[in-house]
């Protein structure tokens, strides 16, 4: 579309989650340390939270890159299950084969000894959880279950639980306090200041095979951190909804204008007008 006229390889503001993209941002960044210092230390759960579109599938999935070949993954991205589904989907994960008329005993039987064999093999296990406010509480109480299983020496599954902050709401109930009171480790990833916004925007323009000057003028990036609250999907959109407004104008260069006429096409930005007023 616009990729030609701004010298760009490929669309820099997709919103599909894409690893080469992520930014070294001090949040995600120190989100990411956490999670691999914590799982090195074998703790049982850790929990990242964040507003919605601030990057927590991309940092599951930069996470369980990390992981690859070093501990034995289990990912469950739509935890809306019940418990047994819950149990089939890890045992499915973990290559564990279940038959039709298996029951939950049996099933969780079968997982424990693949569990222990990836054990006696020096292998972790890591489950991970996108989306976890999703969880019944019934759920969330057979994970809890799940994660009892251990040996004398180690524990057999760490759990990491990505999810908004209604998942802080749901782990206040009272039923749910000896699953909160195993949570060693957490982080809630905060939005992006403008500091952040322009290094993310240079970021992915670059990526995308972006190598000329300044794209966004100051006051254009003023008002996309402004109209995005630093939330990287609201800044994704208003970056590409921006570069269609100059594209389609012929500009080299994306104005406050451009960002103005982007925010009037996206219910979810922050409508602040020319002199700071609502529109």
């Amino acid at each position: 579309m616009y990729e030609s006229h701004f010298g760009l390889k490929e669309a820099p503001f997709a919103l599909t989650p894409n690893t080469r993209y992520f930014l070294k941002a001090r949040s995600h960044s120190e989100a990411l340390e956490l999670l691999l210092v914590a799982l090195r230390e074998r703790e049982g759960f850790i929990k990242i939270t964040g507003e919605v579109g601030t990057g927590k599938t991309l940092l599951c999935r930069l996470l369980l890159n990390a992981l690859d070949k070093k501990a034995a993954t289990a990912y469950i991205p739509n935890p809306s299950l019940t418990p047994e589904n819950l149990y089939e989907a890890v045992a499915d994960e973990l290559g564990v084969t279940v038959g039709d008329n298996d029951n939950t005993h049996r099933i969780l039987k079968a997982l424990t000894n693949r569990l222990i064999e990836l054990a006696a093999k020096g292998r972790r296990v890591v489950l991970v959880i996108d989306e976890a406010q999703a969880m019944p509480e019934n759920t969330i109480e057979a994970l809890r279950l799940l994660t009892n299983l251990e040996t004398e020496n180690t524990r057999l599954l760490q759990v990491v639980l990505f999810g908004q902050p209604e998942l802080n709401v749901l782990l206040n109930k009272a039923s749910l306090r000896q699953l909160k009171q195993r949570i060693t480790f957490q982080y809630h990833l905060a939005p992006l200041d403008r500091a952040s916004v322009a290094q993310y925007l240079r970021h992915r323009l670059a990526r995308a095979g972006y190598n000329g000057g300044e794209l966004f003028a100051p006051a254009a990036l003023r008002l996309i951190t402004k109209a995005s609250g630093g939330i990287p999907r609201l800044v994704n959109i208003l970056a590409h909804k921006s570069l269609l407004a100059a594209w389609g104008r012929g500009d080299a260069l994306v104005v406050r204008w451009h960002v103005m006429q982007a925010m009037r096409d996206t219910d979810s930005a922050y409508r602040v007008g020319f002199f700071g007023r609502w529109l």
